[in-house]
């Protein structure tokens, strides 16, 4: 139960942290690098399924990226760019912040009905893989629109 406890004060931690870091980087340009960077970093965390105390049955894999997956694309839609001067921005949104808590309310009540009849070191991977579906394709969704406003920034200026 402590473990329990534990967990989801530190996922409320990390989740405001994301919140503050998010709001922080709006007042930066964007660029390809920031965008990639964060799933680069985050799939580091996948050499967990080395050890097998974190593995995961084809069943859960499919759950937790199609979980994922849901989750991405609520991200993919409060996350849009605008353009100031000649840089591109993270548009401020005030759904963004409304949208991850939910998220964590969402995965932390997942967790505490899973964590009765999941191991624990399957319910980490668990939630890892959804973390990590949750974060590529929104990712790579953002890549994919900032480069179309690049694009469309270069064929203005010529």
């Amino acid at each position: 139960m402590s473990y329990l406890v534990f967990s989801i004060i530190v996922a409320f931690v990390m989740g405001a942290a994301v919140i503050v870091v998010r709001m922080k980087a709006q007042q930066y340009p964007v660029n390809v690098k920031k965008i990639i960077l964060p799933p680069v970093f985050m799939s580091t965390g996948a050499l967990m399924y080395v050890v097998p105390y974190f593995r995961l049955t084809h069943t859960e894999i499919v759950e937790s990226i199609v979980i994922g997956v849901i989750f991405s694309t609520v991200l993919m839609l409060t996350s849009h760019f605008e353009v100031k001067g000649d840089e591109i921005y993270l548009k401020k949104s005030k759904a963004f912040p409304v949208v991850l808590v939910s998220l964590l309310v969402i995965r932390t009540v997942l967790k505490v009905f899973l964590g009765n009849s999941i191991d624990a070191g399957e319910l980490a991977g668990m939630f890892f893989l959804l973390a990590f579906s949750m974060l590529l394709p929104w990712r790579l969704a953002m890549l994919w629109r900032y480069q179309q406003l690049k694009k469309r920034m270069l064929h203005h200026t010529m």
